[in-house]
């Protein structure tokens, strides 16, 4: 079925045995710069656009959007499971992930769309539509695009330079290019232009998911699976039945290290991507005031841009686990430092500089220590699933995200988060405020009006709020950090990956 779906694929433009230089920048670094964006908006902002424009905090006394992201991302990991079976059983010309990612490239635009264009409604319409179009993009098509994406460096080819290499260009684009839109553009032009006003989110959100199509396949033209194209004697994921292939993975012991290290980082990370707005909003900065979310991602940032020179050529050097560990423990320095003066603008600024410095090799050798595990999963097990094991990691991803996305919802809601609210002018708002008993965050002269005129007034949050918010954002990850240290110090694949790669170099030889 899958063989005549594809059968017609294009081919991709990438032929050479080795890795190019047109590869690593247009299939690595342009390619995924659209999807990837649109996820990092989503995973900033997603939550604000319900809270805040949608106003669904207080729906069902709080427990619509406690329960229904964790709900949501049950489904998205059976899907999950379902894509990974599903990749590794495709066989085409173009590979077996590949296929996929062409395929997303027109599923994550319209997806997209539907998040935002939620129908105004009673609360139970309201409810419905955000259900269902939360579980077309994430549980559908995005699960269809991340799966394929996050293979491609796996894939990719055996050599563990060529693959770190691309490891990089590929987390560039998330970093650097969906970083510096997110940090800057947004809090300081784009938020306070759109404020509450739905239109204007549906406008702005359409034009991003629109950017994703040409980009995706972008990604899938300058691509090769060099790895799916071996012909070898080791036992393939369609061979095996999956239960087999699910025990044999979860039995290796730095598999489940790895996945242990993805489960507490993803924890860690889901929590402070949440609360970013907030805290610059409530605890930090005035909300939207177009300076406090810059301020903290691009100095916070920085590294990064810095990273990109500098981690791969130490993580060479001394061991991509070593410098791993030693980036976690300024990782957990840095959040401290912010968590025990989380309202001084420059002490935070230099906690997340250092935090930042921390995550670098975590943020760009990743991956590239995923496909070391998986060569040593082959060389030990005589089994290349990659399917399963990314499936594995993605329901890592999608499940914690859910969960701790509903935990923080749950926790602001029983804190007593008060929600903004739009008015036409000064004195509506002022009898609104005198009305609920509420305190304007700001004085309301001080107020800007959005593109339509519209006020968007933020309100002063009760002390519970803002401790929920500021734990959330730089509390967490001291402890997390430390977690991961402990975690990394047990996995030491990298002393045996050159044996792992040569005996099956060897392998694939003798089948010649």
């Amino acid at each position: 079925m899958k063989k005549a779906l594809f059968s017609k694929l294009p081919a991709s433009r990438i032929q050479s045995p080795t890795v190019t230089g047109k590869e690593k920048w247009l299939g690595y670094l342009l390619g995924p710069a659209g999807a990837l964006l649109l996820n990092a908006v989503l995973a900033t902002y997603l939550n604000v656009y319900y809270t805040d424009v949608l106003n669904l905090t207080p729906l069902w006394n709080g427990l619509f959007l406690t329960v229904f992201p964790i709900v949501s991302k049950v489904i998205d990991a059976i899907t999950n499971v379902i894509m990974g079976y599903v990749i590794d059983h495709t066989k085409t010309r173009q590979g077996k992930a590949r296929p996929w990612l062409f395929l997303s490239a027109f599923l994550v635009p319209i997806t997209g769309i539907l998040l935002f264009t939620v129908p105004n409604g009673s609360d139970t319409v309201k409810a419905i539509w955000v259900m269902i179009s939360y579980n077309l993009f994430y549980s559908f098509a995005y699960t269809i695009f991340n799966m394929s994406h996050n293979l491609m460096v796996p894939l990719s080819t055996r050599d563990s330079t060529a693959r770190g290499g691309l490891s990089v260009f590929n987390q560039i684009t998330t970093i650097m290019m969906s970083g510096i839109l997110v940090a800057l553009v947004f809090p300081m032009v784009i938020m306070p232009m759109v404020g509450v006003n739905q239109i204007s989110w549906i406008t702005l959100m359409s034009i991003l998911s629109i950017l994703a199509l040409p980009l995706t396949l972008l990604e899938y033209f300058f691509t090769k699976e060099r790895v799916t194209e071996e012909k070898t004697d080791e036992a393939q994921a369609d061979e095996i039945p999956f239960r087999t292939q699910l025990k044999t993975i979860l039995t290796d012991k730095y598999m489940i290290l790895m996945y242990l290290y993805f489960f507490i980082y993803t924890i860690g990370t889901t929590l402070k991507n949440m609360g970013l707005v907030y805290y610059c909003n409530y605890v930090l900065g005035t909300y939207n005031d177009g300076t406090t979310q810059m301020l903290v991602s691009v100095i916070g940032g920085i590294p990064m841009g810095i990273g990109i020179f500098a981690v791969w050529p130490l993580a060479k050097k001394f061991g991509k686990r070593n410098v791993t560990m030693v980036g976690f423990v300024l990782y957990a320095i840095g959040s401290l430092i912010c968590w025990l003066f989380p309202t001084n603008m420059v002490i935070v600024l230099v906690g997340q500089f250092i935090k930042n410095i921390g995550g670098l090799p975590c943020a760009y050798v990743f991956m590239a220590l995923f496909a070391d595990c998986l060569d040593h999963l082959e060389w030990k097990k005589k089994l290349r699933a990659d399917g399963t094991a990314m499936s594995i990691y993605n329901i890592i991803a999608v499940a914690m995200v859910g969960i701790m996305t509903g935990v923080f919802n749950w926790l602001l809601a029983k804190a007593g988060y008060l929600a903004p609210f739009s008015a036409g002018s000064t004195a509506e708002a002022a009898a609104k405020l005198a009305e609920n008993g509420w305190t304007s965050q700001i004085a309301l002269e001080s107020v800007k009006p959005a593109l339509d005129g519209t006020l968007t007034v933020a309100l002063q949050q009760p002390t519970s709020v803002n401790w929920v918010i500021t734990f959330s954002f730089v509390g967490l990850e001291v402890f997390t950090g430390l977690a991961l240290v402990a975690i990394l110090f047990f996995l030491r694949v990298e002393k045996t990956v050159g044996q792992a790669q040569t005996e099956i170099q060897a392998r694939r030889e003798g089948t010649k």
